[in-house]
Order: C-alpha cells, then sequence, then structure tokens
C-alpha cells in the first residue's frame, strides 16, 4: 500500500494538471487553436436511411438532419470525450473511407458573444450625438454596428481639396489605390497647408466616413472599418477634365465617390457638368463596380440663405447622383440648406453656431466638433450606404436608390411643404423622403431582388409653338409665357414599346425658354397620381434675362408611381407683374422599369448563415441548395450581369465524390444585364439595345435588319446638351462601335449595340440616332394651354 502523502501528492498532480489543460484550452481557443467536441456533420448521398446505417456501423448516435433537403446529417458517438485538443483520427480515417460518406467535419468549439449595442471607446464618441442615442431618433447606426457591420470590404473615395492620410485617426484605414492628386498630377492626395486652414475639407469629411474605432483618439467613422481614400482636385484649377478625372478614378476598386462641392451656391448660378463629366457619370453607373453602377453621394448644396435652389445645380439634380440634404438636431430646416425636388434623403447637420455639429477628423493630426453643412450631411450618409454595401454588395446604383427612398422617413422633421404623393410617401423640397435610418437600409439590402433594366422613355412635347386661341400647336414661331401657364400632355409612357416604364423612378423636365426676369419664374410638374413637384421655385438674387438654355430639371417626388396618364408642367410668374418670356422646347424624360415596384416581394437574405463549408480564412466554399456563391457569401439569387451556374462534381475513382457539385453566380458577357449563360442575353446592359444580327436566341425578340450607319446623321459630341448650347435633347453620345458578330464566336447572333439609326420618316419628324434606342419621340399636335 502507497503511503497516504504518495497519494495527496498524486490527486494534487492530477488537480493542477487538470486546471493546466482548462488554462491552456481557453488561452488556446482564444488564438483560434480548435477544440473539437464529440459530434460531426455528414453529408451523404442517400439520405436518412444511409445515415442511419453509419450510426449503427460506427457507434454513432444520429441527431437527425441538419437541412430539410435530407442530405447532411447530425451524429454524436458517447464514447468520445467531450472536449479534446486534437481530432479522433480512428472516426475519421472509418469515415474517410466509406464511400458513402461525401463530407464530414468534427465539431469544434465556437466561441459566441451576445450582441449588445457596440459603444466604442473613443474619447469624443460622446458627442457624436447623431449616432450615440442622445437624439431621438438618430441615424440608427448602433444598431448595425451590432450586426457586425462596420464597412468591412468596402472603398470610400472623398473628392474634395486632399485628405490627410497620416492622421492618427484615418492612417489605417487610408487606401492609396483610392488616392490621387489630379491638382498637381501626383499620386499623394496630402492638402496644401494654409494661414487660413482652407484645405480641411476633404480630411473632415474622411473622418465621418472611416476614423478608426477604440484607438482612443478622437470619434469615429459611421464605416469604421471601410477603407478610404482622397483625391486632391479642388485646390487649384478645375477644368472638366480634372472632374472626369475624378470621378472616373479606380472605377472597379472603388464602391463609393462622396462629394461635398458644386457650382456657387449664389442663387443666381445655373451650371453643371460639362461634357467629359457627364460621360464619367454615364460611365461610372454603367461600367464601374462590375457593371453594378458606381455610388454617387452628393450634398445638395449651401445656398439656402439666398434662396439658392439645388435643382440650378447640374451635380445634384443628375439622376446618377444620390443628393442628401440637412437638418438640425431638432428637426428643422437648416439656414443654409436648399429646398429642392432632387434631393432624395436627409441626414444630420448643424442649425446655428451654438447648436451641436458633426464631429470628424481635422488638420494637422486634430480632432473638430465643428463640422458643418451639407457637406457634413453627405458622407454620414456615404457611410451609411457603405454599411449596406457591406451587408449586400451585389447592389446595383439604382437598387441603393430604391433602398434610399424606403429607408428615409419623416420622423420628426419639420417643413411645411410635407406632402403625400400617389405612392403614399411623404415627401418634402427640403429633406426628400427625410432622416436616413441605417437599420433599415441594411435591413432592406439584406432581402432586395435586383431590379430589372432601366428604362428610358422620352417625349417632346413642345417644340416651337405658336399660340393659337388656347391651344399651342407646332409651328416655328415661338410662343409666350403668360403669367399663369399649363402646358397638359397624357401620355402612354411608351406603351407598346420596349421602352415602356410601369414604375418610374426619376423624371426630368428639359426646357429652352426665355424670360425677363429669370428668378421670377416658378415651374412645377404633376403626375397622372396628382403629386406635384417644384421643379424650381423663386429666386429673389437671379435677376438674369437669359432663361434656360435646354436646361434639364430633376425630380424625385414621383418615384414608384405609374407614369400614365395626363401630365402637367406649370410655368407661373411670382415677381414683377410686368414680366415677359418665350417658351420654346419642352421634353420629358421618364427613368424606370417595366416592374410594378408596388407589387414586388421581398427576396431571402443575402447572408453566409447558409454556408456549410469554409476554407481556412473563413470564406464560404459551399452554400446549402439552392443558394449561390458569388464573392463567397450565399444568395438566394445571382446580381444582375451574373447568371446562376452549376459546377458538375468531380469524382476521384468509383463511388468516391471528391468535390460535389457546387451552385455558383458565373459573369454574364459585359453587353448583357441579365443572361442565361455567357452568352445568351435575356435583357441588355444601358445604353445598349436588341439589335438581330440573326436568328434569335430562344425566347429573345424576334430579328430585325441591323442598323444602316449610311443612313445615320453626324453625330452630336456629347450625350447631353450642354446650358448655353442649341443643342437637340437627342445626341448619340460618345459612340462606341457596332459589333455585328459575336465577339468571341465571331458568328451571327443577338447582340446589344449603342447606337440604332433609321431614316425618319416624313411626317412628324423623328431623330434617326439616340444613346438609348429605346427613347421614343411621340410628337402631338395640340397641347392644352391655361
Amino acid at each position: 500500500m502507497r503511503p497516504a502523502w504518495t497519494v495527496l501528492w498524486l490527486r494534487l498532480a492530477l488537480t493542477l494538471s487538470l486546471v493546466l489543460v482548462c488554462f491552456l484550452a481557453v488561452g488556446w481557443a482564444s488564438a483560434r487553436v480548435p477544440i473539437y467536441v464529440s459530434s460531426w456533420a455528414v453529408r451523404v448521398s442517400q439520405g436518412y436511411r444511409e445515415a442511419e446505417r453509419l450510426a449503427r456501423k460506427f457507434g454513432f448516435v444520429n441527431l437527425g438532419q441538419i437541412f430539410p433537403d435530407g442530405r447532411y446529417f447530425h451524429l454524436r458517438h458517447r464514447g468520445v470525450v467531450q472536449q479534446s485538443l486534437t481530432p479522433h483520427w480512428g472516426h475519421r480515417l472509418r469515415l474517410k473511407k466509406d464511400p458513402k460518406v461525401q463530407w464530414f467535419e468534427q465539431q469544434t468549439l465556437r466561441w459566441r458573444v451576445k450582441r449588445s449595442l457596440m459603444v466604442p471607446t473613443d474619447p469624443w464618441f460622446s458627442k457624436q450625438w447623431y449616432m450615440n442615442n442622445q437624439v431621438q431618433p438618430d441615424l440608427n447606426i448602433l444598431q448595425v454596428w451590432s450586426q457586425g457591420l462596420s464597412g468591412q470590404g468596402i472603398v470610400v473615395s472623398i473628392l474634395d481639396d486632399g485628405i490627410e492620410k497620416d492622421h492618427p485617426d484615418l492612417w489605417a484605414n487610408y487606401d492609396p489605390l483610392a488616392s490621387y492628386d489630379f491638382n498637381d498630377y501626383d499620386p499623394d492626395p496630402q492638402p496644401r497647408y494654409t494661414p487660413s486652414e482652407e484645405n480641411r475639407h476633404g480630411t473632415r469629411c474622411a473622418g465621418e466616413v472611416a476614423a478608426i474605432a477604440n484607438n482612443r483618439f478622437c470619434g469615429i467613422g459611421v464605416a469604421y472599418n471601410a477603407r478610404i481614400g482622397g483625391v486632391r482636385m479642388l485646390d487649384g484649377t478645375i477644368t472638366d477634365v480634372i472632374e472626369a478625372q475624378s470621378l472616373s478614378l479606380q472605377p472597379q476598386h472603388i464602391h463609393i465617390y462622396s462629394a461635398s462641392w458644386g457650382p456657387e451656391d449664389d442663387g443666381r448660378t445655373v451650371d453643371g457638368p460639362g461634357i467629359l463629366t457627364r460621360e464619367a457619370f454615364r460611365r461610372g453607373v454603367t461600367k464601374g463596380r462590375g457593371g453594378l453602377g458606381t455610388l454617387f453621394i452628393w450634398a445638395s448644396g449651401n445656398g439656402g440663405l439666398h434662396y439658392d435652389n439645388c435643382n440650378c445645380d447640374g451635380y445634384t439634380n443628375s439622376i446618377h447622383t444620390l443628393s442628401v440634404g440637412s437638418t438640425t438636431r431638432q428637426g428643422h430646416v437648416p439656414w443654409y440648406s436648399e429646398a429642392c425636388a432632387s434631393t432624395l434623403t436627409t441626414t444630420y447637420s448643424s442649425g446655428v453656431v451654438t447648436e451641436p455639429q458633426i464631429v470628424t477628423t481635422d488638420l494637422h493630426h486634430q480632432c473638430t466638433d465643428k463640422h458643418t453643412g451639407t457637406s457634413a450631411s453627405a458622407p454620414l450618409a456615404a457611410g451609411m450606404i457603405a454599411l449596406a454595401l457591406e451587408a449586400n454588395p451585389f447592389l446595383t446604383w439604382r437598387d441603393m436608390q430604391h433602398l434610399v427612398v424606403r429607408a428615409s422617413r419623416r420622423a420628426h422633421l419639420q417643413a411645411e411643404d410635407w406632402r403625400t404623393n400617389g405612392m403614399g410617401r411623404q415627401v418634402s423640397h427640403h429633406y426628400g423622403y427625410g432622416l436616413l435610418d441605417a437599420r433599415v437600409l441594411v435591413d432592406l439590402a439584406r432581402t432586395w431582388l435586383p431590379t430589372q433594366p432601366q428604362k428610358k422613355c422620352v417625349i417632346r412635347v413642345l417644340h416651337a409653338p405658336t399660340l393659337a386661341g388656347r391651344a399651342l400647336t407646332l409651328h416655328t414661331t415661338p410662343s409666350p409665357i403668360l403669367p399663369l401657364t399649363h402646358v397638359r400632355k397624357k401620355m402612354s409612357a411608351c406603351a407598346g414599346h420596349t421602352n415602356y416604364i410601369r414604375s418610374l423612378e426619376h423624371v426630368q423636365v428639359q426646357l429652352s425658354l426665355s424670360y425677363s426676369r429669370r428668378g421670377d419664374l416658378e415651374i412645377s410638374l404633376t403626375s397622372p397620381m396628382g403629386t406635384r413637384s417644384t421643379l424650381v421655385a423663386i429666386r429673389p438674387f437671379d435677376i438674369s434675362g437669359q432663361g434656360y438654355n435646354n436646361w434639364i430639371f430633376m425630380s424625385t417626388h414621383f418615384w414608384d408611381e405609374d407614369p400614365r396618364g395626363l401630365w402637367t408642367l406649370g410655368l407661373e410668374n411670382k415677381g414683377y407683374y410686368f414680366n415677359t418670356g418665350t417658351l420654346y422646347r419642352y421634353t420629358l424624360l421618364l427613368y424606370g422599369t417595366t416592374e410594378d415596384m408596388t407589387a414586388r416581394p421581398m427576396g431571402p437574405q443575402v447572408t453566409s448563415s447558409a454556408c456549410v463549408q469554409r476554407d481556412t480564412e473563413g470564406l464560404c466554399q459551399e452554400c446549402h441548395s439552392p443558394a449561390y456563391i458569388p464573392g463567397h457569401l450565399c444568395l438566394s439569387h445571382c446580381p444582375p450581369r451574373y447568371f446562376n451556374h452549376t459546377h458538375q462534381a468531380i469524382t476521384t475513382g468509383p463511388g468516391r465524390l471528391a468535390v460535389p457539385a457546387l451552385r455558383v453566380c458565373s459573369s454574364c458577357h459585359s453587353y448583357c444585364y441579365t443572361c442565361r449563360s455567357p452568352l445568351d442575353c435575356t435583357t441588355c446592359s444601358p445604353p445598349y439595345t436588341w439589335i438581330s444580327t440573326g436568328a434569335p436566341a430562344r425566347g429573345l425578340p424576334p430579328p430585325r435588319p441591323p442598323p444602316a450607319h449610311h443612313d445615320c446623321p453626324p453625330l452630336p459630341l456629347s450625350p447631353w446638351p450642354s446650358p448655353g448650347h442649341d443643342a437637340d435633347p437627342a445626341g448619340c453620345g460618345l459612340w462606341e462601335p457596332l459589333p455585328l458578330q459575336h465577339p468571341l464566336l465571331g458568328l451571327p447572333s443577338v447582340v446589344c449595340g449603342s447606337c440604332q439609326c433609321q431614316k425618319p420618316p416624313p411626317s412628324p419628324p423623328q431623330y434617326s440616332c439616340w444613346l438609348d434606342p429605346g427613347d421614343i419621340w411621340l410628337g402631338e399636335s395640340t397641347f392644352a394651354l391655361a
């Protein structure tokens, strides 16, 4: 018999060993060393019976199927230790040798924590009232952070006066590929320091988006793990070339461009992007982000003190930009805010100087809590959109605008012009659709089904009209503008044509008119569903007598409405009684989709929870059927420009399945918006349309002859006529040659082309070449005049 002291020492040693093992296990687990448990996930080819056979053969307990398809099962072995630092090699070999087992994995412990609200430790976070729950409602960003979203993998570039890339709150997120200096043409966007600190704007905007979290410095960015870049382009001579180059920097790398600048907000300027910048916008939304479209986030303007209107700013009223307005902490209209119909949504900024402002980074490695204006609102929206893109990276640029409309709400925002549009949504010229809610935006992003391709219907309502009694008839003599003029037009929204629109998105009005005092003329548009949108209100400081020369106004207030019916353009003198003017041209441009957006369902969530197999880096390698794997996420559907495809299983021997069949999303040809295979387009990518050069593919439109290029008139230089140029609204744009053979096979096929020509009929006159051949010009001889 052993002495008593020997037994005590053995017991003590055993206890210490167990404590040490537990301590090491916990320590190793925190270092991602796996701890194996006594259960296995097994995939078999013949369902429940096969799983039962395995369980009986190897001594497992079958705990049932993991997914309802009967292919994956949960097995547990009672003879295996509950927790181990090494896998059970015996059962591993047995399962590996069984020919009916397609895949198996011994389960490991996963360390998870309950996701309460993530509260940063940054010292100035307490000052960030717009996202720390100090005010209600705030932007609801904490709720999104608690879901584990932080902008990871999203790249944002600030187009401004530079970015202090070595700032302590920015350097870790700085992305040199998203940065450039177009003022000095070098890759360093560092701002130029001056005594007045005039070049602090870009650094301040950058901090709002991507200031680093939990580094005990300053505050935190909305998307604090996003990559942030800066383009220095406002600190020097600004030209159309510089703007276009800035907006075209790395379009396959940068997801979001944020811009808080534009023409002078003096209440008298009417100005917009030049030819090249408009082309940069077009290329960004059609080719950027792999064809999903670049996101351009734009501040609506700070001209409120001068009664400016952002519909006189061709950047914010572009359909390609997402225009963001401002509100104060109390929900008031800030003194600098511009009201206009092109604003889509609103985030917080400040009002008077005594009110709390926006916290962000500043020059010389400093912080500031004095950032303000719509310049502060747009980067907050850019950060929130980055969070939504992280949740679903396959949203198109139009998808995001649809989501922003639905994720904005009136909340406590105060204005006298809130109206309910034809879809039952409240909308304001000051706030768009209201205060943007990050949680709602992200939730919608996870379940959003891709929108159908954009359609464009162009109707030339009036061209050099004359006054004949109470009707305007198409002649060559211009028509005077009365103190109150209504031009009414009943429209079918291109029904019966390929560009028929059922649900509206953007609506543009292109006008050519003269007026003795331009700022006294209020212009409005009323839809068939009764929504009245003010395209431009009176601007007391605009005393110009030039009027509007082919200027394009835009409204978002008709979103998702049915455009069929009577449209009314209103022209009203709100100033000097003896004002006179002449209306020359009026063209209505409708954008939207053939889909009834009021009846669309929400899809299953875009998520990684359907993943059943990951690699060593945690990236998904296989999704639970019928999910698809684009970019290592599990989707219920493929995004635009991709098609669902099954990779066939690969076998390594009789009865042995090495690689199971995978459902993945593969790329369509660049001409396709949707397709059934790489070479089989079902819809074309804008600005292309159907051109048949041979037998049509199955289910496609009937063939039609190829375009007769010899009948084309000379192509204009720009896709849109610029202000001050007497050009037609039907320009072809920067034309690309039309491929008449398949670019890969060299065979006749149905392809997409960017320009179509036809001989104009003798009457009424038609335009024979345009950027989108879906533009159908519908002319009528008589228009009502009020």
